[in-house]
Formats: structure tokens, C-alpha cells, sequence
């Protein structure tokens, strides 16, 4: 299972999403918010956005995606159905400075540096036809994300 919408709320929607990796949370979470957006079975994957993140924790991370992806589909007029993920761990975060000072050094050490990611969103033009409920935003109402020993899951709000 990717997804599943929850229904304690009845103002906002709230789901949990899961992944093997925390890769493919961040995608599945993705998929269920545009779901609730658009007819996403139906949206077909014409056109590409590039959407850079980098945050905190994974936490921040998935939130700051979520909020990305929804206003860079707004700003391109673009309903998205698919998405692909890659964490950037391996590469050497760039240099950030505060006054002058490294960020490094005023943080203390290189796991609290930032995450980051680099991912592709895909969809076509927003049309009348395929939409469906408009999400205002992200809340951080019981948002969160959990490792465990079989992947991810988290738990999210929108605002509608």
C-alpha cells in the first residue's frame, strides 16, 4: 500500500503514506496529495518540473517537498501524477554561512547539516475535467515521520 486517506477530520484531509525507503515516501506522499488535487489516474506525465529541496530533518524535508510541489504546480498550471526522488547523502552539501561564519561550525557537526533532494515531478496542464479538491496548504497537525523495520510512514494534513 502507498497510501491511505484517514477520517478523523472533517474540515481537513489527513493521510498516512509509506515507503521501503524514505525515497519512496516522500513519492507516495506525493501521489496521495495530488490525488486528492486531481483525477491522477488520469493525468498524463507530459510535462516536467525539477524541484531541489534541502531541510533539516526528514521531517522538514517532506514537509518543504509537499509545499514545493504544490506551489510549483500552481505557478507551471500543472496537475502532477508521478514523481521520482533522489536523496543527495552522498554528495558534499554546499557551504553555508551565517555572518560570515560556516554553518558547520555553528551547528556542530556534519549530520546536523541539512538534507537534501532532487526530484522530478511529471503531469500536464490543469484542466476542469481532471480536477478535483484544491489543497490550501500543509499543516504540521499531527504531522510526522517514522522509521521502522519495515520502511517509513507518515502521517499529513492539508489545509482545504
Amino acid at each position: 500500500m502507498k497510501y491511505k486517506f484517514l477520517d478523523d477530520l472533517t474540515s481537513d484531509v489527513a493521510f498516512e503514506s509509506y515507503g521501503k525507503t524514505f525515497e519512496e515516501l516522500l513519492e507516495n506522499s506525493a501521489l496521495a496529495m495530488f490525488s486528492v488535487i486531481c483525477d491522477i489516474k488520469n493525468v498524463e506525465p507530459k510535462e516536467s518540473i525539477k524541484i531541489d529541496v534541502s531541510s533539516a530533518s526528514q521531517e522538514s524535508l517532506l514537509y518543504d517537498w509537499l509545499s514545493k510541489l504544490l506551489s510549483q504546480s500552481e505557478i507551471n498550471n500543472l496537475f502532477l501524477s508521478k514523481f521520482e526522488v533522489r536523496l543527495l547523502a552522498g554528495d558534499k552539501p554546499p557551504r553555508y554561512t551565517v555572518d560570515s561564519q560556516p554553518l558547520a561550525k555553528m551547528v556542530g557537526t556534519i549530520n546536523e547539516l541539512p538534507l537534501h533532494l532532487s526530484g522530478v515531478a511529471y503531469g500536464e496542464q490543469i484542466s476542469q475535467e481532471k480536477s478535483g479538491t484544491v489543497v490550501k496548504g500543509i499543516t504540521y497537525y499531527r504531522f510526522s515521520v517514522k522509521e521502522s523495520s519495515s520502511g517509513y510512514k507518515a502521517r499529513v494534513t492539508f489545509d482545504i
